[in-house]
């Protein structure tokens, strides 16, 4: 493990705070998908794909994604069951991570180099360690791997909810309860340290999210369920077996940047480090004062760890000497 690398401030695009990019809707083995595109601005662009966490969608990566446009094409998936994507037969990580890869296989675009924040960044990890001919990096915002004190997480306080057989109807009737407009400042604390970093756009684009979270049945059992595939996983995590999140990072080949945030109030902070420790060829960013989603709180600080860790391995190294 090593200190990430910051490209210079000048060398990404100016501020602007761009609309969401626009998606369209992929059929797979019977199932929809939806995909938003972030058109290259520059030639010879190298393909991405950006992974979201529990409870979000492919919105969550439009500042990174469009900063990254120059270097990346890339392409942000909405998980089965979450943002428009049709919801899935099982939601665990290993079923999740099956469906990314028959993603990548699927639209040809592979190896790409890989995001995933928190739910997003365990399902990654699992396609890096298992199929690493369709990773060239593997980027990680807040993973979501294993650790047993669940008072360090505020959805510790869900998980008596995982034990009770109404769980996905008492989570629809919460649903219920609250205006979109409280859902939407429920998650952006719960997710965000500094909320002035977010702007009234992307507020308006939670907003419009969680509208069509709340119009979708389907929704509150997608939520519960993939909750418990995730808690599952952390549990065998630390049991005999092939199925250890942990021995499959230790097991990821390609070069990685692990970024934590250090006042994350949903995964342990101490996770972000360990990631970086366990997966052999890593870099780490910990952002003080950013929470959760640095992607969405810091994309400029996340992009300029990103372009050094592909200037640093190679990647696209002969454009960035063009840039400068």
């Amino acid at each position: 493990m090593k200190r990430a690398t910051l490209c210079p401030e000048r060398l990404l695009p100016e501020h602007g705070v761009p609309p969401p990019w626009p998606g369209r809707e992929v059929r797979l083995d019977g199932m929809v998908s939806y995909v938003r595109e972030t058109p290259a601005t520059a030639p010879g662009a190298e393909p991405a794909l950006y992974v979201h966490g529990l409870g979000g969608s492919s919105q969550n990566w439009t500042d990174l994604a469009g900063l990254l446009a120059g270097r990346l094409a890339g392409q942000a998936i909405d998980l089965p069951g979450f943002g428009r994507s049709e919801p899935g037969l099982r939601y665990t990580v290993p079923a999740f991570a099956a469906r990314l890869v028959r993603y990548l296989e699927h639209s040809d675009r592979g190896p790409v180099h890989l995001f995933g924040n928190s739910l997003g960044g365990a399902i990654t990890v699992q396609v890096a360690a298992l199929r690493p001919d369709l990773v060239r990096t593997l980027t990680l915002i807040s993973p979501a791997l294993p650790f047993l004190n669940f008072r360090r997480s505020l959805q510790g306080r869900l998980l008596p909810l995982l034990a009770l057989p109404q769980a996905e109807r008492l989570a629809a009737r919460r649903l219920t309860e609250l205006a979109p407009e409280a859902m939407v400042e429920k998650l952006l604390e719960a997710c965000v340290a500094d909320l002035s970093r977010i702007c009234e756009q992307r507020r308006r684009e939670a907003l419009e999210e969680i509208r069509v979270r709340y119009e979708a049945e389907h929704y509150a059992a997608a939520y519960v369920r993939t909750f418990r595939g995730l808690v599952s996983s952390f549990l065998r995590s630390y049991l005999p077996g092939p199925g250890s999140l942990w021995r499959l990072a230790r097991s990821v080949r390609a070069p990685t940047l692990v970024v934590g945030g250090g006042r994350d109030r949903l995964v342990d902070v101490r996770v972000a480090p360990q990631a970086a420790r366990a997966i052999p060829d890593s870099r780490l960013l910990m952002l003080g004062g950013v929470g959760h989603v640095a992607q969405l709180e810091a994309p400029r600080l996340v992009a300029r760890a990103v372009l050094g860790l592909l200037t640093e391995t190679g990647e696209g190294a002969e454009r960035h000497d063009l840039a400068r």
